[in-house]
């Protein structure tokens, strides 16, 4: 059966992920290459709730602050309670989501880019209030989180890498189920033109919400993953840099696919820690600024559109 373009964008992302779970039965215990395919399975999810919010139409460029949330949440809960990390991580989401839907309820109405200023707005509001929180929060300082699996459990980092990836896999499935149901179908209506969906009968704040929350849920379990791997928190948590870079994998990758974030993450991680090997540091920042603006320029579809790029020039010969 032949595939159409958006499966085989579904499926670049899908096959990606089939050799992580062989990366450790061919390198073995390597703190260093199992410690950056964590953080990378962390981003995939992350940018696959971004990507999911832009399906809608909607832009954030504060998603650093349901990233944070979940994060803080996940480990105060675990730490006051003494719940383990497992069962703590999805309060941490479950938290982004209620703030995600009031932040939702409040900008439901604004444009793209008017939107993305209030959640960037609201990152920084986030950051400012865990710093004054200091009696909850621990403040600049931060606080300690559980790890995920405890550093005592020998050979732990390989039983956390193999958790992240289920986690991983599930969040893509869900949200690739997501995208082919009713649900998705009409947040690509409503991002293509509003106004005729509402002429349709969408409900277009119902659907706005319920990719605000779903988006948010998500990130804040991409946040509390991230904390109770690190086994540590601070407002660092909040920075710039952490709502830019869902952003630049889910455009290097390719907007409003599956694949598309999953293929961005992969292929930014590798570059910046090959470059990082080799010493350039602040070099490296201005390398993925010069691939991003080749991408946006010569592949606006992203990467998962090279397979039908080169299938296009084939038919010409």
């Amino acid at each position: 059966m032949k595939l159409d373009g958006i499966n085989i964008k579904t499926g670049i992302g899908i096959i990606s992920l089939i050799p992580a779970f062989l990366i450790p039965l061919i390198f073995g215990i390597n703190q260093y290459l199992l410690t950056v395919l964590i953080i990378t399975l962390v981003f995939i999810i992350y940018s696959s709730a971004w990507n999911l919010l832009a399906l809608s139409g909607q832009a954030s460029l504060g998603h650093a602050a349901f990233f944070g949330i979940g994060g803080y949440v996940s480990a105060i809960v675990a730490n006051t309670f003494g719940m383990p990390p497992i069962a703590a991580i999805p309060v941490g989401g479950l938290f982004a989501t209620f703030i995600g839907v009031l932040i939702g309820f409040t900008c439901i109405r604004m444009r793209e880019w008017f939107l993305a200023m209030v959640t960037f707005g609201f990152a920084i509001i986030a950051h400012t209030i865990t710093t004054e929180l200091s009696w909850l929060t621990g403040g600049w300082d931060g606080i300690p989180a559980k790890r995920l699996i405890p550093v005592t459990i020998t050979n732990y980092i390989i039983y956390e890498y193999y958790i992240m990836l289920l986690i991983a896999v599930v969040v893509v499935v869900i949200i690739h189920l997501i995208k082919k149901s009713r649900m998705g179908l009409a947040m690509e209506a409503i991002r293509e033109n509003e106004l005729e969906a509402k002429v349709m009968g969408i409900n277009v704040t119902k659907y706005k919400l319920m990719a605000f929350a779903v988006s948010a849920f998500f990130t804040g379990i991409a946040g509390a993953l991230e904390i109770h791997h690190f086994g540590y928190i601070t407002p660092e948590v909040y920075g710039m840099d952490i709502s830019f870079w869902p952003i630049i994998y889910s455009i290097s990758g390719g907007l409003f696919t599956v694949g598309g974030p999953i293929l961005g993450t992969i292929v930014i991680t590798f570059i910046w820690e090959v470059l990082r090997t080799f010493g350039l540091m602040y070099e490296r920042f201005i390398l993925i600024g010069v691939i991003l603006v080749l991408i946006v320029i010569f592949l606006p579809k992203g990467l998962v559109s090279v397979p039908e790029k080169i299938k296009s020039r084939l038919r010409r010969f």
